[in-house]
């Protein structure tokens, strides 16, 4: 029978039993000596935070400092490119001011003419050619002055259109005026087709009839006041020298107030060519169509207005029909400021001689012709000629008012 004797147990059993610290030869634990090392070093930890957080700080400080700096550099810039801006724009246009305002065309509306135009007020268009070419300095000045003075007068806006160093402009300054006035050797005479060259050379250009309603139109005015217009010239039959005025006013929507078609120019033919462009053409206060400086043309006219109410009225169906063409409104000269009849035909056929003689031909005619007869009758058309155009603008303002108080 086998003895039973007791399990020994296995010697790698946990001690649990707690350990006596391990004492140095100071006598102290090893864990105070730790804790006491970590405290002497937290000194050294906290100067390293400090630092950390002052570079954190400067770094900050730099890149706001930075920021405000671009900042200021591109509102330097800003300023800078305004002022350039500025610069360019007074040397392009001459005329520039701060309440001037250009279309999208690129057309400049004085600040009285885009106030009319946006409150609805009477605006009456009025050409610079008869400034620059049609009077001598500083008579041109005088009437241009005091033809937009009776404009006033009676109501409305004037809207003197001319090029000013490449620009178009609608309503110009007194000074502008004088510059345009005593200046008329550099005055370039601009038709339709010149406006292109006049704009790209940056020249000084005076409007005729058919860039005058062309510009006018642009800016949203259907009147305009001149002394007469262009027609079918004497011998036209021949040389198909038709002025532009004519094709303009069968494509541009605006009513032109003249004193009929000038004495130099083939009357009957200039009335034919303008029914057959679909113009309207109508005599105010009486059934003959005027000859410029002479009230009476030997031509009937196909319509007649006696009022400017009935001048708007007509002006207003044209619009409503958006028949996209002009008409021709004449107004005979007043009677006591009429030349004689033949003593001014006697000095038309005298000058149409000598200008055929000089071989003068196109834009050189007119302005030759009158001054011709200006000489020839001793001044007499001259001053029918500044009393037409002062009537003119009265009827043609008197017109624009009833247009602009239509509903």
């Amino acid at each position: 029978m086998s003895t039973l004797t007791p399990r020994r147990e296995s010697s790698s059993r946990i001690d649990d039993s707690p350990r006596p610290e391990t004492l140095n030869e100071n006598g102290s634990s090893s864990g105070q000596q730790e804790n006491s090392t970590w405290l002497s070093r937290l000194p050294a930890v906290s100067a390293g935070v400090s630092q950390l957080s002052n570079g954190f700080a400067s770094l900050t400080n730099r890149t706001v400092q930075a920021k405000d700096a671009a900042v200021e550099e591109g509102q330097s810039w800003q300023r800078r490119i305004a002022s350039l801006s500025g610069h360019l724009t007074g040397a392009f246009s001459n005329a520039f001011s701060n309440s001037e305002t250009a279309t999208a065309q690129g057309i400049v509306l004085s600040a009285e003419v885009q106030r009319a135009l946006r409150e609805g007020t009477a605006v009456v268009a009025l050409e610079s050619t008869i400034i620059s070419h049609g009077m001598p300095f500083p008579q041109n000045l005088e009437t241009a002055r005091a033809v937009e003075e009776v404009v006033r007068s009676h109501g409305a806006v004037p809207a003197t259109i001319a090029i000013l160093d490449g620009v178009p402009h609608v309503g110009l300054t007194d000074e502008q005026l004088h510059s345009l006035a005593s200046q008329a050797g550099r005055v370039r005479k601009t038709s339709r087709r010149d406006l292109p060259y006049v704009l790209a050379k940056r020249l000084i250009g005076a409007t005729t009839v058919s860039a005058t309603m062309l510009l006018a139109a642009r800016a949203g005015i259907h009147i305009f006041v001149t002394g007469g217009i262009g027609g079918v010239h004497r011998g036209g039959e021949s040389t198909l020298d038709v002025s532009a005025d004519l094709t303009e006013l069968g494509r541009t929507p605006v009513a032109v107030v003249c004193a009929g078609v000038k004495s130099i120019l083939d009357i009957p033919r200039t009335l034919e060519y303008l029914e057959t462009q679909g113009v309207g053409v109508a005599a105010y206060g009486g059934d003959e169509f005027p000859a410029f400086f002479t009230r009476r043309s030997g031509c009937r006219a196909p319509l007649r207005i006696d009022t400017p109410e009935e001048g708007a009225a007509l002006i207003r169906s044209s619009l409503q029909l958006n028949l996209q063409n002009g008409m021709v409104i004449g107004v005979p000269v007043p009677e006591a400021a009429s030349a004689a009849g033949q003593r001014v035909e006697r000095a038309t056929q005298t000058a149409l001689s000598e200008a055929a003689g000089r071989g003068l031909s196109g834009a050189e005619v007119t302005p030759f012709l009158l001054q011709r007869i200006r000489e020839l009758t001793g001044g007499a058309s001259l001053d029918a000629n500044i009393a037409l155009i002062k009537n003119n603008a009265a009827v043609g303002s008197r017109i624009a008012v009833a247009l602009a108080s239509q509903p």
